[in-house]
């Protein structure tokens, strides 16, 4: 099984602070993670005057108004061009959720390598399409989705032209209680659509991306914050670099865990095996010519002698063979 692909999802953590992303960048790549995701939007293209915002921004926030509030939020295309830099200096690639539909090819001249569909733009046929144009190995999430508008939107991608599609389930709500994960969904979706399948984790903290892992995710996004404490839409729901760092780590333990479909022992287990493992004994002296008897053999450790799993009941001793020793072949008679 293959390491899932990690993106930390800086999203707008950052507040509207280039200095504040460009850290984030770094705190990232140091926790280990294959991607940091930023969001990319103009909030009066995106937003009509006068929206609410969801049940969880209003509690994490504050706000009313979801523009006024997501305006504080933007980032410029040369505070992109900056994080996209700071990225490769880092080794970490660079990826960016892009709301504003025009910003989509100076993104990826930037150098994003993937495009990420948020869950709020699954249903954005038009967008779809022109995403599925540039070529690139698309990532959806399905937050807020049914099964039927999921394979809808895979359909669109593919119509237009998209190969690489990755499905990933997520639950928007930040935080989102751990019984609202539905990881079996993010399975079944795949399955359904043919594609891999992955994972956008909203719960506290990591243990439903573990879970996903051990599932066979093959992408893991999770949100992180540089601090916990600060004011914004999703930090309450984010992990700090160092719950990160930890999260990433016992992902990739969980796939080390899996191993291989095939049952075979380590080198240290065969060591161990021929301690803990019986094979036969002599239950007393035994002299050379004696034929065996039931009561003759015991099994007992080591496993130095002929295996528990052969009979050798009625087998000629070829030699003498002390009580208490293992009995091998070396001792029978042909």
């Amino acid at each position: 099984m293959s390491l899932p692909f990690v993106i930390a999802e800086a999203g707008v953590n950052h507040n509207g602070d280039l200095g504040r992303a460009l850290e984030m960048v770094d705190a990232a790549a140091a926790a280990g993670a294959d991607c940091v995701k930023f969001q990319a939007f103009e909030a009066d293209k995106l937003i009509a005057a006068g929206t609410g915002v969801a049940a969880y921004q209003a509690r994490n926030t504050g706000a009313s108004d979801q523009r006024d509030m997501i305006r504080a939020l933007e980032l410029s295309a040369a505070d992109f061009a900056r994080l996209a830099d700071r990225c490769r200096d880092r080794g970490v690639e660079f990826l960016c959720t892009a709301f504003d539909e025009d910003m989509v090819e100076r993104l990826v001249a930037m150098g994003m390598r993937r495009i990420k569909v948020a869950s709020g733009e699954l249903t954005n046929h038009p967008a779809l399409r022109r995403f599925a144009r540039l070529g690139l190995p698309v990532i959806v999430s399905t937050g807020m989705a049914r099964d039927d508008e999921v394979d809808a939107a895979i359909a669109v991608l593919r119509e237009a032209g998209a190969v690489d599609i990755t499905v990933l389930q997520c639950t928007s709500v930040y935080p989102a209680p751990v019984e609202a994960a539905n990881l079996i969904a993010m399975v079944a979706m795949g399955r359904r659509n043919g594609v891999p399948n992955g994972y956008s984790d909203h719960t506290l903290g990591d243990h439903a991306a573990i879970a996903a892992t051990a599932l066979g995710a093959t992408v893991i996004e999770k949100h992180f914050t540089l601090d916990r404490n600060l004011h914004g839409p999703d930090h309450k729901a984010s992990l700090e670099p160092n719950e990160l760092a930890a999260m990433i780590r016992r992902c990739r333990e969980t796939v080390a865990a899996l191993g291989e479909p095939v049952k075979t022992p380590t080198p240290e287990e065969l060591a161990t095996a021929a301690l803990v493992r019986r094979s036969w004994h002599a239950a007393r002296d035994l002299a050379a010519g004696e034929t065996l008897a039931p009561a003759d053999i015991v099994l007992k450790r080591p496993a130095t002698g002929i295996a528990a799993t052969r009979s050798i009941a009625g087998a000629r001793l070829a030699r003498p063979v002390a009580a208490d020793r293992p009995i091998t072949e070396a001792d029978l008679a042909n």
